[in-house]
């Protein structure tokens, strides 16, 4: 019985100094912080569209791209969420569109999802119709979400989405 005793008192002892380790950066969960929002800066017009590659591929595969989508960057990014899962994270973002109807919404990666400097950037883009009501702020709400790679994950230091008007990062 003294044994149990002595045993259970060491192991609540040793859980109780585990409680400063909930805020480290050890932990797995806290590698990405909240995410905070700033204003879109403006951009200088560049020659070309940035998004299309100015070398296309010539493989089997070239043809299964985004070529068809033909989104737009919705108003705003009101939410970023970054999730650690099995092989990498899940990066869950929420956004308010202009006007109601949008749809095939996603997150794209104008750097081919490579981190440029730590940073991976994203824009959330939608398909928009341009024929439909306005409506209230809750029924433009879109989610997307995208995985990113752990080998993708190790070159990241922070995550960074662009929509019409603001941006929002999220920092490790």
């Amino acid at each position: 019985m003294r044994f149990l005793l002595t045993l259970f008192t060491i192991s609540a002892l040793a859980l109780a100094g585990c409680s400063s380790l909930r805020d480290s950066r050890v932990n797995p969960a806290n590698w990405f912080g909240k995410s905070k929002s700033e204003p879109r800066a403006e951009q200088t017009e560049q020659a070309g569209n940035p998004l299309i590659p100015e070398n296309e591929g010539e493989g089997v595969f070239s043809l299964m791209g985004d070529k068809d989508h033909e989104g737009t960057p919705v108003a705003q990014v009101t939410g970023l969420e970054i999730k650690q899962v099995s092989g990498g994270a899940i990066v869950r973002v929420q956004g308010i569109t202009r006007r109601q109807g949008a749809h095939d919404v996603r997150l794209a990666s104008p750097t081919e999802g490579e981190p440029v400097d730590g940073v991976l950037t994203l824009r959330l883009e939608a398909a928009q119709p341009e024929d439909t009501a306005i409506g209230p702020e809750r029924t433009r709400v879109v989610n997307a979400a995208r995985f990113i790679p752990e080998r993708e994950l190790r070159r990241t230091r922070s995550v960074r989405v662009i929509a019409e008007t603001n941006v929002r990062t999220s920092r490790r």
